[in-house]
């Protein structure tokens, strides 16, 4: 057996054990899994890696499990153990990072190997860019470079749609990211020779993080190039209940004024900032009935 294979093994048996205990307790499960306002408030930072270790259901486990083998022991075998974990937390962590500035405002909880998983692949693609990618979602092989872009636009689409179910996607594009840089930094020679590789991918992940950085919140376009919530803006935008449309104008509007104060607001922000702001005055004025009745 490849002995340098084995601690891919060893790695699979671990995550599989604590996924087992997160399965049987609930406990485990709040204990370990990663939630921003734990990590944030209550300063619980190992939630960025324990959380790696537990999984949705069997299901989401042997998947991921499957494909870190696949991807994982042309690595490991080729550039040793050490390369490999140092490839695989990174990833893990990075996509929980990118996942903890997505949703730093939100009440939000994710696990599983996804982001270390997903920088394993892209690790692959830049240190084996001849070898193409297949699985039973894509009967016919397609060559690496081209399997990323798709990847990151697909996932970077099903976060933009807010459409992503159990499915950290957020997560996979940080970790597929952060694989891809830790691989060139551990193999520049090989970066060298496939610089075209590392470019167009490289390229790619950087507008879709640049359009994160500015616009987390997902709006439209429009609201990215001019900073400001038009009436078309927002007929544009995806059918949300009023109540979410309000708060998620008032979040952007919010994240607007902490990074540029209130000077960088237009007129139709400040109005809308103004309305927002007298509702909850008048919410917060008014009395409850005297029999203390729900009405």
């Amino acid at each position: 057996m490849n002995e340098p294979v084995q601690w891919i093994y060893l790695l699979m048996g671990l995550t599989g054990l604590v996924s087992w205990f997160g399965f049987r307790s609930s406990a485990v499960e709040q204990k370990y899994i990663f939630e921003p306002q734990a990590i944030l408030a209550g300063k619980e930072y190992y939630r960025l890696v324990t959380s790696a270790f537990l999984h949705a259901g069997w299901s989401h486990l042997i998947w991921n499990m499957i494909s870190l083998y696949w991807f994982g022991q042309g690595i490991i075998s080729n550039f040793g153990p050490a390369q490999f974990f140092f490839i695989y937390l990174g990833g893990v962590i990075g996509g929980n990072l990118l996942s903890l500035f997505v949703h730093r405002h939100h009440e939000y909880r994710a696990y599983g190997a996804s982001g270390g998983v997903c920088g394993i692949v892209f690790a692959r693609i830049l240190l084996f860019p001849g070898s193409a990618i297949s699985s039973f979602l894509l009967p016919i092989p397609i060559p690496g470079w081209l399997y990323a872009i798709i990847f990151m636009v697909g996932s970077f689409v099903a976060m933009k749609a807010n459409n992503k179910g159990d499915i950290g996607h957020d997560a996979h594009l940080g970790g597929a990211i952060i694989g891809l840089l830790i691989a060139a930094a551990l193999q520049p020679v090989l970066v060298q020779e496939n610089w075209k590789v590392l470019l167009l991918v490289g390229g790619a992940a950087c507008f879709l993080l640049i359009y994160l950085w500015f616009n987390p919140l997902f709006l439209p376009l429009q609201s990215f190039r001019h900073r400001h919530f038009s009436g078309s803006a927002r007929r544009r935008g995806p059918k949300l209940p009023a109540f979410k449309r309000e708060r998620f104008e008032l979040d952007a509007i919010l994240e607007k004024i902490n990074n540029g104060g209130m000077e960088s607001l237009s007129e139709q922000e400040k109005n809308f900032l103004q309305g927002v702001s007298g509702k909850y005055q008048r919410r917060s004025e008014s009395k409850k009935p005297e029999s203390g009745l729900a009405i």
